[in-house]
């Protein structure tokens, strides 16, 4: 398929899908004139993509893990880094988690005196520890 039809089909635009290929991520093949043609895997590639964008992976380590994807590379260094991939995003969902809880303590104090005291105790709480 074509540049355009990968993009439709994957719902990503034409301009991502020239990054990935400057990046390395993505590689079609050429056509006599120089024209991309992407093979029908290149949706689910595509997807895991942005799967992994989405967690927050640089294109650098999106790289990297690849091989491990493509040709399941089963070796000691793979899955070590697939560990760590997986231990940074295991700490940023922590975060989030204390974000949107410290947000609901917001949320309940400004509903009404009644609801915000124990938010306003536990952040006292956190100031002190901090």
């Amino acid at each position: 398929m074509r540049i355009g039809e990968l993009a439709a089909r994957t719902g990503v635009s034409v301009r991502a899908l020239r990054y990935y290929e400057e990046q390395a991520l993505l590689v079609p093949e050429r056509s006599g004139s120089g024209q991309r043609h992407y093979a029908a895997a290149a949706v689910d590639r595509v997807g895991l993509i942005q799967t992994l964008y989405a967690a927050g992976l640089s294109s650098r380590t999106i790289l990297d893990l690849l091989p491990c994807v493509d040709a399941r590379v089963n070796t000691p260094e793979s899955r070590a880094l697939l560990r760590a991939e997986r231990d940074r995003i295991d700490e940023r969902i922590a975060r989030l988690a204390e974000a949107r809880d410290r947000l609901d303590g917001v949320i309940a104090y400004s509903e009404g005196p009644e609801s915000g005291c124990a938010f306003l105790e536990s952040e006292r709480a956190l100031s002190r520890s901090a």
